[in-house]
C-alpha cells in the first residue's frame, strides 16, 4: 500500500490538468477525443470513491430480499433468476426500493449530472 497521493487523487489530478491546461489548446476531433478520455477518468474516480459503499449496501439489500448469503454477483444472478421464473415481482416487499436505490447508486457513478438523477436527489 502506498501513502499519498491516493489513486483517486492521482486520477483526479491528471483529469484536472488535461481539462484545464491541455483541452483549451486542442481543437477539433482531437479535443473531442480528449474530453472523452477525461470523462472516463472522472468516471473511474467516482467509481473508486463510491463503489465499495454502494456494493456493500446492495449486497445487504439482496441478502434481505433473498434470504441468502453470497457474493454480490451471485446474489444478483439469483434475483434475476427469481424474477425470470416469476417467483419475485414488484409486489415483493422491498424489491422496488432495492431496484430504485441500486439505480440511483449506479447513476451517482455513471451520470451524476443527469437531470432526472439530480431531480430525484432533491426529492429525498
Amino acid at each position: 500500500m502506498q501513502d499519498e497521493p491516493t489513486p483517486t487523487e492521482l486520477i483526479k489530478a491528471v483529469a484536472d490538468f488535461l481539462r484545464n491546461e491541455i483541452v483549451p489548446q486542442i481543437k477539433g476531433h482531437n479535443a473531442f477525443k480528449l474530453r472523452v478520455g477525461i470523462n472516463a477518468l472522472d468516471l473511474v474516480t467516482r467509481q473508486l470513491a463510491l463503489e465499495q459503499g454502494s456494493d456493500a449496501a446492495e449486497a445487504e439489500r439482496l441478502k434481505q430480499l433473498l434470504g441468502m448469503d453470497g457474493a454480490l454477483i451471485d446474489l444478483n444472478r439469483a434475483l434475476s433468476e427469481k424474477i425470470a421464473k416469476g417467483e419475485v415481482d414488484l409486489a415483493t416487499p422491498g424489491l422496488a426500493e432495492h431496484l430504485w436505490q441500486t439505480t440511483m447508486d449506479k447513476l451517482a457513478v455513471d451520470q451524476p449530472n443527469y437531470a432526472s438523477y439530480k431531480r430525484e436527489l432533491g426529492n429525498k
